[in-house]
């Protein structure tokens, strides 16, 4: 059976509910995420909006209130064959999270919202993607943006130091205004992922790279970071995601490491910190993450550590 294709369509509407169709369900959504959660979600949504419709609208044409069961089980459905696990589980969430907005908006009833929404979970998981890097790696990448004394240099070390020392995600790095530092008492106040926040801790050698940017830079308001241009200039707003993506590349290819991710900085800040004996719990709470088995994911100490764990048992035998 095929899915019926939905577009937006003109309702015999109070002039109170028009003020309140005006508000989309999608924007109020997305308004409600975290800075860095909204570009992937948004995308989610277009994505089940083009299948919901056969690839005529977009998700912000589409009208979510005319959504039922039927829909949301075929999307599941084609979500299921055509992505990983954890994808189709994020773009699940999406669609829960809108159709959650459109009853709030009363664009559908709760019996048709409870209907829609009652749909299996997915299954499965997927592969743990990205790489922890060496100490050996590190040090190359540090030496290298030390040894290149522009602004952009000091910038990039100081850049690599935050991902790694404090495990930011990069849309948590880009959203770093200088308000958001106490040096005194050596914290970043992070504006983390779901709108949540959470203080980083800055180490001492953190510190150091940190504040030698922020001479460059200067103290005024706005975001840490911030581009430079090729004659070392800096232009004061604030770097993309791509950009900040760009810069790790370019000084890991300088330092001769093997191509890595911005997120692997974080994969390597969790797996160091575990490595060093940290408590799970305390590391998930400075990675952010909502839940421990999270962060267990980000592990990527390998077998030798189970290993070492093993042998850390002994039998109880004369």
């Amino acid at each position: 059976m095929g899915v019926p294709f939905l577009v937006t369509q003109q309702r015999d509407i109070s002039p109170e509910a028009v003020a309140r169709v005006q508000m989309n369900p999608v924007d109020v959504y997305l308004n409600r995420l975290g800075p860095g959660s909204r570009q992937g979600m948004s995308q989610a949504l277009d994505a089940i909006a083009r299948f919901l419709s056969g690839g005529k609208v977009d998700a912000k044409a589409l009208d979510w209130g005319l959504i039922r069961y039927h829909h949301t089980s075929a999307v599941r459905g084609w979500l299921v064959k055509t992505y990983a696990p954890a994808t189709a589980k994020r773009m699940i969430a999406a669609l829960r999270g809108v159709l959650t907005e459109s009853w709030r908006l009363e664009l559908m009833s709760h019996d048709d919202y409870a209907r829609a929404t009652d749909i299996a979970p997915v299954r499965g998981e997927t592969e743990p993607r990205g790489r922890a890097l060496t100490t050996e790696e590190l040090l190359r990448l540090f030496q290298t943006c030390s040894a290149d004394y522009s602004p952009a240099g000091i910038r990039d070390g100081a850049i690599l130091a935050v991902l790694y020392g404090l495990g930011l995600r990069r849309s948590e790095l880009i959203t770093l205004d200088i308000a958001n530092y106490d040096p005194e008492h050596g914290t970043l106040a992070i504006h983390g992922k779901g709108n949540k926040p959470r203080l980083g801790y800055v180490l001492e050698q953190v510190k150091v790279l940190m504040e030698s940017w922020i001479a460059v830079r200067g103290e005024s308001d706005g975001p840490i970071f911030v581009p430079v241009t090729k004659g070392g200039n800096l232009n004061y707003h604030r770097l993309t995601p791509q950009a900040v993506a760009l810069i790790v590349k370019k000084r890991a290819a300088e330092a001769e490491v093997e191509e890595f991710s911005c997120h692997d900085l974080r994969r390597s800040f969790i797996t160091h910190l575990l490595e060093a004996g940290a408590d799970l719990s305390i590391v998930q709470q400075l990675a952010g993450h909502r839940q421990v088995t999270t962060t267990t994911l980000y592990d990527k100490r390998g077998e030798a550590a189970k290993v070492k764990a093993a042998g850390m048992l002994k039998l109880p035998i004369a």
